[in-house]
C-alpha cells in the first residue's frame, strides 16, 4: 500500500446471497484518503427480478423504488473505474468483494484484482471487548450515526467511520504491541495484514513514548496495576442512623428517603449486630431499593479484616453492584465500600502461558485473531478477567492454552510473576471490605479442598430464591465416556501428552516408570469402560422408546446387571484406585521440583494435572453411581449414538445449607429477593435450604397494581390438558394475532420449545407481510441480541421460554403486554423431576403441594414482575391457561400474586377492547 492510498469502503444490498442467481439492488461507496473522507457515491439498482418481502423488510428498499433505477449493466463500468487503483474495504469483505466481482464480470468488465481489507477482522483485533462485531451493534456501541442500517450508502458511511476509528486506535497502541500484531497478522484474510504492516511501518517513523499508565514487561505492553488501599477516618466512630431525621441528614440531597428502604436498613443493621437468629429472610419487591437497603447498614460494619460477602445470581448483577450500586452507596456511606468481584482462577488470563503461545505461534486464523485481540486488551485491562472480552464461549483451544491454572503453577523467576492477575486479585481482596461472588461460586466452596472465601460475620445472599437450583446444578456430576475415550486415546498417541511427559522426565527413571504404568492402566481403563457400558446398555434394551433420552437407574434395575458387568466394575475400581495413587506421587514430585522446569514444561504439566483432576472426578462419580443408593442420589443414564453412554448424578440434598462446608463459616446470613414466599407460606424457601430457625420479614410492594396492572383470563380458552400440540399452537397463534392489534410490543412466555417453534412458523408469514418484527428464542439469535432488538422496536412480538420468565428488565413502553401460554409447572414425566417428587413422597411431603405448586406460582409472579418495574410502568398479563380459575389450586396461585391486582375473566374480544382503553389511558 502506497502513501496517500485511497481506500474505497463499499457496501452492497442484494436480493439474496448467491451471485449466480441474485442481483445487487443498491451500491454504496465512501472514498478515504489520508484519514479523511474525500468522496461518496451511491445508487439504487434495478435487479430486474422481484425483491422478497424479507429483503424489503430488512433493507427498506421496495420493488417500486428500484423500478426507475438503472440496471447494473448501466453502472458497471462507472463502478469498475471508481474502484480502480483503490484498496477495497468492507465489513465482511468475503461477501461484498466476491459478489461484486461476479456481477462486474457478468456485465463485461474484468474481474476485480485490487487489494482488500476486512473491517470485521480489524474490529476483532483492535476492539476486543465489543459484545458483537455486527455493523449495527458496533455503530451503536461506538456512537457512530447509522441512520439507515442495511442500506448500502448508510452502511458504507458507517464502515468508513469505523475504519478511521480503528486506525486512530492502532496509532495510539504501543509500538511493541503493533510489532507483535504485525507478525501474527499473516493469518488474516485477503490484504488485511498488508494494511496492518503499512500502519506499523508509518508508526516506526515517528515513535511515540509509552502512555503513563502503560509499561512493558517481558516484551508485552501492559496496563499498570495499582491496588487501591482501604482508607477510613481513624477519629470518631460513625453511628448508624435509626430514625428518619438522622437518615435524612446523612442522605442530604444525594438520595431521597423511602420508608420501606429505611425499614430494611434498620432490619439489616439489627440482624448483623444484635439478632440471636443466624438467618434473616427479607422479601423486598422490585422498586424497594433493597441493594442500598443492605449496602448502607453494612458500610458501618464491614472491614477488610471482616468483609461482607455478597452472593448474587449472575455476572450481570455482580457488575451492576460494582458499576452502579456501590458508587451510589458511597455517596452517602460514612465509611467507604471497597468492593472486589471474586471469580475462580480459570476466569483470568495467565500471562506466562500467553507469552508461551507467542513464542510458539499456531498457524491458524482464529487462534491468531484471539492472540492479537488479547495483545490489544492487555494494554487496557487491569483485571485480566476474560469475561471482559464478552465472548459467548471459551471453547476454542486458545483459551484452554492461556486460561489461568492457579498461582501454584506460576514461575516466580519469570518477570511476569509480579504482573500476574490472580495474584493482583488476592492483593485487592486484602484491601476490600466487600467481596462479591455469584451463587455458583459460593456453592462450589463445598467442593473445594481449600476455601477461596474468608470466614466472616456477614454474608448476604441476594436473589436467594435461585440458590437451591444453582446448588443442585453445581452438585450435578457427569461422565461422558465418548469424550473421555477421545481424550485418553489422543494423550496415549506418539508425541502426545504422555510421550512429552516422558521426555521431561528423561533424567528421572522412577517418574518415567510411573508414567509407563499409568499409561498402561489408562489404556486398560478405556477398554473396561467399554465393556461396562455394553452391560449397562443391556439393562435398557427393552426400553427402545426412551433409549436416546435420560432414563433413571434404580437399585432394582441395577441389581439385574450381569456377572460380566459386576466384573467390569471391580476392575474399573482397582484401576482407578491404582491410577490415583500414581497421580498423587507424580503430582508431589512435580511440585517439589517445579523450579527446575521451563515455562513450556510447566504448561505440559498443567495439561497432565488437569487430566489427573478429570480421573479424580470420574472416580468420585463412578463410585457414587455404582455404590451409593441413598434416595437423595438420582442417577440417570443416557445412551448416545456412538453406542456408549453418559452417566449423570444429581444430589437432592445439595441445597441443604447446614450440610455444606461454607455455612458454618458465616456468623449471620441475610437472604433477600423479590419472591421468597409462596402466598402466605414463609417456610417454602427456608425448607428447601434445610433451615428451620429463621426470621422472615416482608416489605410491602411499593407499586399500585390496582391502577397500573391487569390480569386477564380468556373465557373460552382451549382446554390445555386435552389439546394436542397442533391445536394448542394454532390457538396461541390466533390469540397473538388478535392481541397484536394493540400495536404494542408483546412478550409471550412458553413452557415448551416445541410449541414456541410451531407458533413462530405459523405467525412468521403474516408478520413478514406486515413488516412487523417477530422474535423467537432459539431462532432469532442470542438472548442478549433478541432483547436488544425487542427493546428498540415499537411493536415487535417476542416468543420466549426458560430464562425469559425472569431477569428481563424492560421498563416503560418497551413492555406493557405479556401473555403466559401455560401455567409454568415442571413436566412431572421428566425422569429427574419424577425422581425428586418420589423422594419427597418418601419423606412424607406432598410433592405437588410443597414443590410443584409453589415453584409454578413463584414463576408466575416473576413473569408479572417483567411488567411492573418502576412507578411509571403500566401493563397487562394475559394467562391462556384456564386452570388458574377452574382448578382448586388456582386460588392458591392467585393468592401468591399482589393482593390489589385486578383479575378479570372476559372474552378475547372484550379483553382486546379493554386493553386498548387501559394501556392508552
Amino acid at each position: 500500500m502506497k502513501d496517500k492510498q485511497i481506500y474505497a469502503v463499499v457496501d452492497l444490498e442484494t436480493t439474496g446471497t448467491d451471485p449466480m442467481v441474485d442481483r445487487i439492488i443498491q451500491f454504496g461507496c465512501v472514498l478515504i484518503q489520508e484519514g479523511v473522507i474525500i468522496s461518496r457515491f451511491a445508487t439504487d439498482i434495478n435487479p430486474n427480478q422481484a425483491i422478497s418481502k424479507q429483503i424489503q423488510q430488512l433493507t427498506g428498499i421496495s420493488n417500486s423504488r428500484v423500478q426507475k433505477a438503472p440496471y447494473f449493466e448501466d453502472v458497471a463500468l462507472t463502478i469498475y473505474n471508481l474502484l480502480a487503483d483503490t484498496v477495497f474495504v468492507a465489513h465482511n469483505i468475503y461477501f461484498d468483494y466476491s459478489f461484486l466481482t461476479q456481477e462486474l464480470f457478468r456485465c463485461g468488465t474484468p474481474k476485480l484484482k485490487i487489494p482488500g481489507i476486512d473491517t470485521v477482522e480489524l474490529a476483532q483485533i483492535f476492539l476486543p471487548t465489543e459484545k458483537s462485531f455486527r455493523l449495527g451493534d458496533l455503530s451503536e456501541s461506538l456512537g457512530l450515526i447509522h441512520d439507515n442500517p442495511h442500506q448500502a450508502d448508510s452502511d458504507a458511511q458507517v464502515t468508513a467511520e469505523l475504519l478511521l476509528l480503528i486506525e486512530a486506535k492502532m496509532r495510539r497502541l504501543p509500538l511493541i504491541t503493533m510489532e507483535m500484531i504485525d507478525q501474527l497478522s499473516q493469518q488474516t484474510g485477503m490484504d488485511t495484514s498488508t494494511y496492518i504492516h503499512h500502519i506499523y511501518k508509518e508508526m516506526k517513523t515517528d515513535i511515540q513514548p509509552l502512555a503513563n499508565e502503560q509499561h512493558v514487561v517481558s516484551g508485552i505492553a501492559l496496563r499498570k496495576k495499582v491496588v487501591p488501599l482501604y482508607e477510613e477516618k481513624l477519629y470518631g466512630k460513625p453511628i448508624f442512623p435509626q430514625k428518619k431525621k438522622t437518615k435524612e441528614k446523612v442522605f442530604a440531597d444525594k438520595i431521597g428517603y423511602r420508608s420501606e428502604q429505611s425499614r430494611m436498613m434498620n432490619l439489616v443493621y439489627e440482624h448483623f449486630t444484635n439478632d440471636e437468629n443466624k438467618n434473616l429472610f427479607i422479601e423486598a419487591a422490585t422498586g424497594t431499593g433493597k441493594t442500598l437497603g443492605y449496602l448502607f447498614p453494612l458500610s458501618y460494619l464491614a472491614t477488610p479484616e471482616n468483609p461482607v460477602i455478597i452472593s448474587t445470581v449472575s455476572i450481570v448483577l455482580q457488575n451492576q453492584l460494582i458499576e452502579k450500586d456501590i458508587p451510589l452507596a458511597n455517596r452517602i456511606c460514612p465509611k467507604p465500600l471497597h468492593a472486589t468481584i471474586i471469580k475462580s482462577h480459570r476466569h483470568y488470563i495467565d500471562l506466562q502461558r500467553f507469552k508461551a503461545t507467542l513464542k510458539n505461534p499456531v498457524p491458524q486464523k482464529q487462534y491468531a485473531l484471539y492472540q492479537m485481540g488479547v495483545l490489544v486488551w492487555l494494554v487496557e485491562t487491569d483485571t485480566g478477567d476474560l469475561d471482559e472480552l464478552q465472548l459467548t464461549n471459551f471453547n476454542h483451544v486458545f483459551w484452554r492454552d492461556v486460561a489461568h491454572r492457579g498461582i501454584d503453577f506460576l514461575s516466580d523467576q519469570d518477570s511476569l510473576y509480579q504482573e500476574d492477575f490472580v495474584r493482583f486479585l488476592y492483593k485487592k481482596v486484602r484491601q476490600s471490605n466487600v467481596l462479591i461472588v455469584n451463587h455458583a461460586f459460593l456453592s462450589q466452596e463445598t467442593l473445594r479442598e481449600v476455601p477461596l472465601l474468608p470466614k466472616s460475620s456477614y454474608l448476604i445472599i441476594d436473589e436467594a430464591h435461585h440458590l437451591p437450583d444453582i446448588a443442585g446444578k453445581i452438585a450435578n456430576r457427569q461422565f461422558n465416556y465418548v469424550s473421555f475415550k477421545k481424550q485418553a486415546t489422543l494423550y496415549l498417541e506418539d508425541d502426545q501428552l504422555f510421550d512429552q511427559i516422558n521426555q521431561i522426565f528423561e533424567s528421572d527413571s522412577q517418574e518415567q516408570r510411573l508414567v509407563r504404568i499409568y499409561s498402561k492402566a489408562l489404556n486398560d481403563l478405556v477398554e473396561e469402560f467399554s465393556d461396562f457400558f455394553y452391560e449397562i446398555n443391556q439393562l435398557f434394551t427393552n426400553d427402545k422408546q426412551q433409549i436416546t433420552d435420560a432414563v433413571l437407574l434404580t437399585k432394582p434395575l441395577f441389581d439385574q446387571l450381569s456377572l460380566n458387568g459386576e466384573n467390569s466394575i471391580q476392575k474399573i475400581e482397582i484401576l482407578l484406585t491404582e491410577m490415583q495413587e500414581i497421580q498423587n506421587r507424580l503430582q508431589q514430585s512435580i511440585l517439589n521440583q517445579l523450579e527446575k522446569y521451563t515455562t513450556t514444561e510447566r504448561i505440559t504439566f498443567v495439561s497432565l494435572l488437569q487430566f489427573f483432576e478429570r480421573i479424580k472426578t470420574i472416580y468420585s462419580c463412578f463410585d457414587i453411581y455404582v455404590n451409593e443408593w441413598h434416595p437423595h442420589w438420582i442417577k440417570e443414564y443416557t445412551h448416545i449414538p456412538q453406542g456408549y453412554g453418559l452417566l449423570a448424578i444429581n444430589d437432592l440434598e445439595a441445597s441443604i445449607l447446614p450440610e455444606t462446608t461454607w455455612y458454618d463459616r458465616y456468623q449471620r446470613i441475610l437472604y433477600t429477593g423479590g419472591t421468597l414466599k409462596f402466598g402466605n407460606d414463609k417456610k417454602y424457601l427456608p425448607n428447601k435450604l434445610g433451615l428451620t430457625d429463621v426470621l422472615f420479614k416482608t416489605l410491602p410492594d411499593p407499586y399500585d397494581y390496582e391502577q397500573n396492572a391487569r390480569l386477564y383470563i380468556p373465557k373460552k380458552a382451549i382446554a390445555i390438558s386435552q389439546a394436542n400440540t397442533a391445536e394448542f399452537s394454532a390457538y396461541i397463534a390466533s390469540v397473538i394475532q388478535e392481541l397484536s392489534q394493540q400495536d404494542r410490543s408483546m412478550l409471550v412466555l412458553f413452557t415448551s420449545h416445541e410449541i414456541l417453534t410451531s407458533v413462530y412458523y405459523r405467525l412468521h408469514p403474516q408478520f413478514l407481510n406486515e413488516s412487523r418484527e417477530l422474535l423467537a428464542q432459539g431462532i432469532s439469535g442470542s438472548r442478549e441480541k433478541i432483547l436488544k432488538r425487542f427493546a428498540h422496536s415499537k411493536n415487535s412480538v417476542l416468543l420466549g421460554a426458560d430464562s425469559f420468565w425472569e431477569g428481563v428488565d424492560l421498563p416503560g413502553e418497551a413492555l406493557s403486554l405479556l401473555i403466559v401460554t401455560r401455567l409454568p409447572f415442571e413436566n412431572p414425566k421428566r425422569p429427574f423431576v419424577k425422581a425428586r417428587y418420589d423422594y419427597l413422597e418418601e419423606k412424607g411431603v406432598n410433592p405437588f403441594t410443597h414443590e410443584a405448586l409453589p415453584k409454578a406460582a413463584l414463576r408466575l409472579r416473576q413473569a408479572l414482575g417483567r411488567l411492573i418495574r418502576s412507578d411509571g410502568d403500566k401493563g397487562a398479563l394475559v394467562v391462556l391457561d384456564r386452570r388458574l380459575v377452574t382448578a382448586k389450586y388456582g386460588k392458591r396461585m392467585l393468592k401468591a400474586l399482589p393482593k390489589n391486582l385486578p383479575v378479570k375473566e372476559e372474552s378475547l374480544r372484550e379483553i382486546t377492547m379493554e386493553l386498548k382503553e387501559f394501556l392508552n389511558k
